[in-house]
């Protein structure tokens, strides 16, 4: 992440998109750091760490425009296990959340969504479903430079396309 400079969009993991205002340099220890100042464009949060942690913490750069239309076929063809005990389920997705990867997002958004057709979610799962979301459009629509609503268009196109594959598949 030392590659970075001002006005460079990054993702902040389970925050979402960033851009980095100011990039400064600090002492520490008689250690000189570079200092990412990066503002989070969903809630205008300043967030100030050091590069050094920035790995550490999972900041990473939005897909490109070309990876777009390969995450799409990823969401299309991952298989997603409905059937684990609800506090199971949550931690994986938590865990899942808090990796910031996209792909890992798109599990838990298909996973509680399905579920969500069979059943209600827990008041949890309803805000990790509508946060997962938030994240994937966000990402997809800076990445491809393609309106959020056409990218929820196509979630929703995907979404409604392989619950009908599973529901014929086997009882839902």
């Amino acid at each position: 992440m030392d590659s970075l400079k001002i006005g460079d969009k990054i993702i902040y993991p389970a925050q979402g998109i960033g851009i980095v205002e100011q990039i400064t340099e600090a002492s520490f220890d008689g250690q000189k750091s570079l200092i990412l100042h990066i503002r989070l464009t969903d809630s205008n949060t300043l967030v100030v760490i050091p590069s050094h942690s920035a790995t550490e913490i999972g900041l990473r750069k939005p897909i490109s425009q070309n990876q777009v239309s390969t995450f799409f076929r990823f969401f299309k063809d991952c298989e997603v296990d409905i059937s684990a005990d609800w506090k199971d389920r949550y931690k994986e997705n938590f865990d899942l959340m808090k990796s910031g990867q996209l792909k890992d997002i798109a599990i838990v958004y298909k996973t509680l969504y399905f579920l969500s057709q069979a059943k209600p979610l827990s008041f949890r799962e309803k805000k990790m479903l509508e946060k997962a979301r938030e994240l994937i459009v966000s990402e997809l629509s800076v990445s491809s430079l393609i309106s959020p609503e056409k990218i929820s268009q196509r979630l929703d196109h995907i979404l409604a396309h392989s619950l009908k594959e599973l529901k014929a598949d086997r009882e839902f």
